[in-house]
């Protein structure tokens, strides 16, 4: 029997590998561009940066350590540099392909990086595994832009899984629609006609404003935003802006808002502030062929006759008022339950001789008023 000469003896200290085969080494060395592995083997084992990461640009040395223990997926067993070529991108990607499998399997809701849009969707890192989300599964609106989501972590559900074609289908829609759902379901067993919450306005048109309720979105129409008048919606709301609102009707899945809050409310203190006699100041709101409306604060307007603007006959209003003019006249009528007041310039001079208006001609310009109102 011949004795085994020391080399042989070395070698036969070595395990044997092959390749495809599974070893975990321990960081002997590690360069910004390729580590170094003590794999049990006569030969050390490498892994470059291309067989590490996706990443081109990743620096090796702020991911591993000397005396890090690595797995690795052996690739050729001499790299033509007496080294083992080792991948542990592979081995990534294999424990990556299980996850997406069980992932799909079992409908699991998940979480991926974006690596970057593409033509028609985005590719999408999900533990080592791609998952590709189409365009039209990326949001429940449409997206221009999708470049917005590189290198966003993102939930989705894989809806399709076909490793034979390495077809990887991930849809963000879905998960967006099931979660909408359940927080409008949620809102709508939350609320009650009279509560006071918190909204962001979302969208803003000529005739109101659309209040996203975190879950809903309600109605807070132009007339109403306030005890006042409201001319131009886009002129007092913007986009993106937190403000409270009040639910004032819910019917079905359509919520109306308001912004007229009982406390707020200007006829509550009207009776004493109005009261028959007393001198007020106020704004022309609005002229009419028969008078003048006089905004005396927000919520309150009064008619000013034509008949009562001046000792001196009027033809039409618009012949001595402007829209913005500042007046002062008396109160000569107030109704609280009508909610009209009447003025009078030519009271405060006190003439001989008033021509008062007539009771039918002050009924006849608040009923033209409203039905101007309903009109519109």
């Amino acid at each position: 029997m011949s004795e085994m000469s020391f080399e042989d003896m070395l070698n036969e200290s070595f395990k044997t590998i092959r390749t495809g085969e599974v070893v975990t080494g321990k960081v002997i060395d590690v360069k910004p561009d390729s580590i170094v592995l003590n794999i049990g083997y006569k030969s050390d084992g490498i892994i470059t940066r291309a067989d590490y990461s996706a990443d081109n640009s990743l620096d090796l040395t702020t991911v591993v350590k000397p005396g890090d223990e690595v797995e690795a997926k052996v690739r050729k067993v001499n790299d033509g540099e007496g080294l083992v070529s080792l991948s542990h991108r592979d081995i990534i990607a294999e424990k990556g392909q299980k996850r997406v499998r069980d992932a799909f399997e079992n409908q699991e809701i998940v979480t991926g990086t974006v690596e970057k849009a593409v033509n028609g969707g985005l590719s999408v890192d999900f533990e080592g595994a791609r998952v590709f989300i189409p365009a039209s599964l990326v949001s429940d609106m449409y997206e221009r832009d999708l470049s917005k989501y590189n290198g966003q972590e993102i939930e989705f559900v894989i809806t399709e899984y076909n490793p034979q074609k390495r077809r990887v289908i991930g849809d963000r829609k879905r998960l967006i629609a099931e979660q909408k759902a359940a927080a409008k379901q949620a809102l709508m067993e939350r609320i009650n006609i009279g509560d006071v919450i918190e909204g962001t306005v979302k969208n803003i048109t000529d005739f109101g404003a659309f209040i996203d309720l975190g879950g809903a979105d309600g109605l807070l129409h132009i007339s109403e935003m306030g005890w006042g008048r409201t001319e131009n919606p886009k002129k007092v709301y913007k986009s993106g802006e937190k403000l409270d609102v009040m639910i004032k009707d819910i019917s079905g899945d359509k919520i109306a808002l308001t912004r007229k809050f009982p406390d707020q409310n200007p006829w509550v203190l009207a009776t004493a502030n109005y009261a028959v006699g007393n001198v007020v100041t106020g704004k022309v709101a609005r002229l009419a062929d028969f008078g003048a409306f006089i905004n005396l604060e927000p919520g309150i307007d009064a008619l000013l006759h034509v008949s009562q603007i001046s000792n001196e006959r009027v033809e039409k209003p618009g012949d001595v008022l402007k829209v913005g003019d500042e007046i002062e006249a008396k109160v000569t009528d107030f109704n609280a339950d009508e909610k009209k007041i009447s003025l009078s310039i030519k009271a405060l001079h006190a003439p001989a001789r008033r021509e008062e208006p007539r009771d039918e001609d002050v009924v006849d310009a608040y009923t033209d008023e409203d039905s101007s109102d309903d009109a519109e």
